[in-house]
């Protein structure tokens, strides 16, 4: 771990900060503020969706300025939004909350690219390591951002706009360290060292494993995640309660960063993230299991810990299909395919939680969890046939 390791760890963790606390009010003031219960969560899809699609220009202003400028691009955008959040709140306007929040989807899709990045700073034999460790500066997100919005969500009369102004103050803090921060130099790059298309790229056994699992394990959690505050407000739990969940659920995110990594070097990337699909098993069976307090922290700890085993993995995984030249067109395209299942899994989850009820989400979150874990014995079956082709580690 190096000085700028280090400091891209934090800005991870401010990364997360902003995505807690926005999973964290968003569906609540969504629930306040929409014409419909069931929109209740689509300032949480407007996030996504504006993710999904910024993943070209951010890609592209990667490619053409650097990663230092595009990440500070990301967090003017991320101040500009949340200062617009903050406003929407304030004259309680659902539409331009949405409005908002999709603008503040060009920040995420930046941060997206932290993980990235972190390969980039590290010697290559120690990436896994670098990726991981990295990935555990979300734990500062863990703590920050839901106690964030518990104690800021009441500091003006009107709920939460204080939540979304105390985004500012991360967006500066954020801008600050990465003004302290060095990149590799954007590389020229020649139209006869452009690499293969993306067509070619996504081809690969591997590549579209570890994009369909990065996006799948995203899309359950997201799922779930966004309706934990809604459900339990069905339960009559206070938003304290709410925010000791999810802080404990986003620790499970990204305590395991600590040694994810070791995993991977250790036993290959396709055992870790297997590893990870049986414990959003064991989430559901869980969550399926009761409504108490309990209940939705072990759940979604459990939640966390699979998300990490996956989509660390599945990065790892990606790294061996594409080369430099490739990079910004493959990680674009692993993003897209992040923000896209998000985006749907955004608005599914305000639906059912609010119409057909929390077991009934739960038991439709197996889908996807079945299907990664389909996929991953698929590879390891190719991965057999031809160990070039997928081998990690």
């Amino acid at each position: 771990m190096n000085r700028n390791l280090w400091l891209l760890s934090i800005l991870q963790g401010l990364f997360l900060t902003n995505n807690v606390t926005f999973i964290a009010v968003n569906g609540l003031v969504g629930f306040t503020l929409a014409p419909f219960g069931w929109l209740a969560t689509l300032p949480v899809m407007g996030y996504v969706v504006g993710g999904a699609l910024c993943t070209g220009p951010v890609a592209w202003t990667q490619k053409r300025f650097g990663r230092k400028a595009s990440f500070m691009l990301g967090l003017v955008v991320a101040l500009g939004s949340a200062l617009l959040c903050a406003f929407a709140a304030y004259i309680q306007s659902f539409w331009l909350l949405c409005t908002a929040t999709m603008i503040a989807g060009y920040y995420s899709a930046n941060g997206q690219l932290y993980r990235f990045a972190s390969a980039e700073l590290s010697a290559p034999e120690a990436r896994e390591k670098a990726v991981s460790l990295v990935m555990a500066g979300g734990l500062l997100g863990a703590v920050l951002g839901p106690n964030l919005a518990s104690y800021s969500k009441n500091l003006f009369d009107t709920p939460f706009v204080g939540a979304y102004l105390a985004l500012v103050g991360v967006a500066l803090v954020a801008m600050a360290i990465l003004a302290c921060m060095d990149f590799p130099k954007v590389v020229a790059r020649t139209a006869a060292a452009g690499g293969r298309s993306l067509a070619l790229i996504a081809r690969q056994p591997a590549f579209m494993i570890a994009a369909g699992t990065g996006a799948l394990s995203y899309g359950v959690m997201n799922l779930l995640m966004a309706a934990t505050p809604l459900a339990m407000q069905h339960h009559n739990m206070p938003f304290s309660d709410a925010a000791f969940v999810l802080e404990w659920h986003v620790i499970g995110m990204f305590a395991p960063g600590f040694f994810t990594g070791h995993l991977i070097k250790r036993f290959g990337a396709l055992p870790v993230m297997t590893c990870g699909g049986l414990l959003n098993l064991i989430c559901i069976f869980v969550a399926l299991s009761g409504a108490e307090l309990h209940h939705f922290t072990a759940s979604m700890f459990l939640l966390g810990v699979g998300w990490n085993f996956l989509f660390t993995g599945s990065t790892t995984l990606s790294l061996s299909t594409y080369t430099a030249e490739e990079k910004d067109r493959a990680q674009g395209a692993m993003n897209f395919c992040v923000f896209g299942v998000m985006a749907l899994t955004s608005l599914t989850s305000g639906m059912l939680v609010t119409t057909k009820g929390w077991t009934i989400l739960n038991v439709g979150s197996l889908i996807p969890v079945l299907a990664i874990l389909i996929g991953l014995a698929w590879l390891r079956y190719n991965d057999k046939k031809a160990p070039t082709a997928a081998s990690i580690g």
